[in-house]
């Protein structure tokens, strides 16, 4: 069986504006030349020259939040409930506690590369592309949103560019089954910069957030800060994004990446 993949993920690096000021990763480097303090206490006696070459071992001190690089969302971050509009209004699950099936499914990506940043997709607007495309949802499929965003990443305007997936887009998902899904964009919301701007202006506490929010009627993750949706067709992929296991957090960094079956794709109508 032949497969392609396609990494859909960031990396994790030092001096990108990858996030806000303030919550970029920090990633100290230490190299074989200057890391023979550290091994020297487990074996007494040891001299560098000792070493093979003189050469310790190379690692790396990072200081992260769960929301630096490409990661997944879990409930337990948009809301404290989940499901209440199941009628199973229960306590929202933690990273640790995703169900692994939902990680690993057939993808579909939705583009939106040609709508403004700060624009709130609607349940109309999705409906339509999945029309253009010719795709129905089936239940667990994992639905990727490619926006401006993503060829704005390494740029200082990555974080305010792209379109957000509003409360009707994110429960027309949902509500189809759909219970992972995707975005190139810093958040699955509109950029928080243009969310503010309308908020001075209405004062409407729903605006903030209102996809995210989407998670207290029914739980579902999504994975923000992905990468290369460009080189993805509409479907016809599987998507594997299983996340760090944190216990009890809010998010988990992940590896996402897609995956084509060649073997499946030649023999396709």
């Amino acid at each position: 069986m032949t497969r392609r993949f396609v990494d859909l993920s960031i990396y994790l690096e030092n001096d990108v504006a990858s996030d806000p000021p303030g919550l970029e990763p920090q990633i100290s480097y230490f190299t074989h030349e200057h890391t023979y303090e550290q091994i020297a206490p487990f074996f007494p006696g040891l001299r560098r020259e000792d070493l093979p070459d003189g050469e310790g071992w190379a690692v790396e001190r990072v200081q992260l939040t769960t929301h630096n690089g490409t990661h997944l969302d879990a409930p337990w971050h948009f809301h404290s409930t989940m499901d209440a509009a199941l009628g199973d209004r229960r306590p929202s699950i933690a990273i640790d506690q995703v169900p692994l099936a939902w990680c690993f499914q057939p993808g579909v990506k939705l583009d939106f590369r040609h709508l403004p940043d700060g624009h709130v997709v609607s349940a109309a607007e999705v409906e339509a592309e999945l029309d253009r495309i010719g795709h129905t949802l089936q239940p667990l499929e994992i639905v990727v949103v490619n926006t401006r965003a993503g060829a704005r990443y390494g740029e200082k305007d990555y974080v305010s560019a792209g379109v957000g997936m509003g409360y009707e887009a994110t429960m027309y998902l949902l509500e189809r089954g759909i219970r992972l899904t995707g975005t190139d964009a810093w958040s699955w919301d509109a950029p928080f910069v243009h969310t503010a701007r309308k908020y001075g202006e209405t004062h409407d506490a729903g605006l903030i957030w209102e996809g995210h929010k989407a998670g207290r009627d029914i739980g579902y993750c999504h994975l923000e800060k992905l990468h290369n949706l460009e080189a993805l067709p509409p479907d016809g992929f599987y998507i594997s994004c299983f996340p760090h296991k944190i216990r009890g957090a809010s998010a988990g960094w992940t590896r996402a990446v897609a995956i084509f079956d060649e073997t499946l794709l030649a023999s396709a109508p």
